[in-house]
């Protein structure tokens, strides 16, 4: 199925093993295949820009659901830039980042579940190649995907996304 993936879809593909890896997942799953895809340059990006959604906000929402929200954290006193400071004091530079760890390699079924639907929309909209656009789609598609529930929680309705990637497309066009 790779290969009918355009440049940025495979790099959002690829790139998903370093979202995963850096938010501590054990395996990557739809919102990091989703962040990844916000993070290359491509029709996913331009269609969330459009929404006013960058890939910092979308990070942060990915995180949020991970358990790491900096902004509820801060709420009840905690502060991350403190905790790491002292953390790499003790521990060395880096003690806390992801980078450290092995980049998990398995997909969850909710990512290869996105990844069939991203198929099933280039089939829809008659597209002989699969692009970042298609992974976008799939995510609004799959009702019980975390990526779904990540654009959701950033207040994004199925159809404005799906709305965005059409004019994304039609830019590129």
């Amino acid at each position: 199925m790779f290969e009918r993936f355009t440049q940025d879809a495979r790099d959002a593909v690829t790139r998903a093993r370093d979202e995963a890896g850096a938010l501590g997942a054990e395996r990557i799953g739809s919102e990091h295949v989703l962040l990844a895809a916000v993070r290359v340059d491509g029709v996913a990006q331009q269609a969330l820009t459009g929404l006013g959604i960058g890939a910092d906000a979308l990070a942060q929402a990915v995180r949020a659901r991970h358990g790491l929200d900096d902004d509820a954290l801060a709420s009840i006193g905690v502060d991350l830039g403190a905790v790491r400071a002292q953390v790499e004091a003790t521990f060395g530079e880096g003690a806390l980042d992801a980078a450290h760890r092995t980049a998990p390699r398995a997909l969850t079924p909710d990512a290869k579940k996105l990844l069939e639907l991203a198929l099933r929309e280039a089939i829809r909209t008659e597209r002989r190649r699969i692009d970042t656009g298609h992974l976008l789609l799939a995510a609004v598609r799959a009702p019980e995907s975390a990526a779904r529930a990540t654009l959701s929680s950033l207040g994004l309705s199925d159809d404005a996304v799906r709305d965005a990637v059409g004019v994304a497309w039609a830019r590129a066009a």
